[in-house]
């Protein structure tokens, strides 16, 4: 995963909570990503499980707007490092049981990140596993022959020490590549302050400004960086915004647009 970035806090309307997430990039998990070497039959799935020939759907047409901004590939020569969009992003969730309501609003999120794109998520229900700055995008003993489906994690700061503070959310992707194909994010993370947004999600409008934090960690997830306008998800600093703006759209949007790449 690559760089860390932070969410500055948002507050919910009528509430003086905040709401800070991030995203981050363990730079030793780059490094490790981008070791051709590393990519040997024992740590990969088999080329193209789930892979169809065409794009499984589309995103909408949506304004055309440029406050939104791509999280940097590897390779300096690729614009776009997006998932492949001709098959499908499973994803998995740890914890949510500690949290009532914790189920919708990840769902909600999901869903909304899914009709934005145009990329199709499917739900693997719960796990035992960990987040970690370590995770392995291939973990055929746990997940079966494929990437290593998102990880959704609700954890806490004595679990992870980078949800201490304000902070409440980490995500980011894991991009793969290999010989002859571009880089895509095959799998990813986000890791979440169950106290502090259990908190949130006591008071009126809660549920929204936590569904709103997921969405941001999502579009992290995706390949989507922080911008500098506060009437947009992804922006960097103290706003209010709790819904995609124009410029997260039509980010999303180009990320649904990504290539597919059926040899991984």
């Amino acid at each position: 995963m690559g760089g860390r970035r932070r969410f500055s806090p948002r507050v919910a309307t009528g509430l003086s909570i905040a709401l800070m997430t991030g995203v981050y990039v363990d730079p030793g998990a780059l490094d490790r990503a981008l070791r051709p070497a590393a990519l040997t039959r024992a740590n990969v799935p088999p080329a193209g499980v789930e892979a169809s020939d065409s794009p499984l759907g589309m995103p909408p047409e949506v304004l055309d707007s440029d406050q939104y901004s791509l999280l940097a590939s590897p390779d300096p020569q690729q614009s776009l490092l997006a998932f492949d969009p001709c098959r499908p992003i499973h994803y998995v969730v740890r914890g949510q049981s500690k949290l009532p309501g914790a189920d919708s609003v990840v769902r909600e999120a999901v869903a909304q990140i899914s009709a934005a794109t145009g990329l199709r998520f499917i739900d693997d229900g719960e796990t035992d596993e960990k987040s970690s700055d370590r995770r392995r995008p291939y973990q055929a003993d746990k997940y079966g022959e494929r990437w290593a489906p998102v990880l959704i994690d609700w954890s806490s700061p004595e679990e992870n020490p980078g949800l201490a503070g304000a902070v409440a959310g980490l995500g980011g992707g894991q991009p793969y590549k290999n010989v002859d194909s571009p880089w895509v994010y095959v799998s990813g993370q986000i890791e979440l302050d169950t106290p502090q947004l259990a908190e949130i999600m006591l008071h009126s409008g809660g549920d929204s400004v936590v569904r709103s934090g997921i969405t941001h960690e999502l579009g992290h997830v995706l390949g989507l960086g922080h911008v500098n306008d506060p009437t947009q998800l992804m922006y960097g600093g103290l706003n209010s915004t709790i819904s995609l703006g124009d410029g997260d759209r039509a980010g999303l949007a180009r990320l649904g647009r990504g290539p597919c790449v059926p040899e991984l």
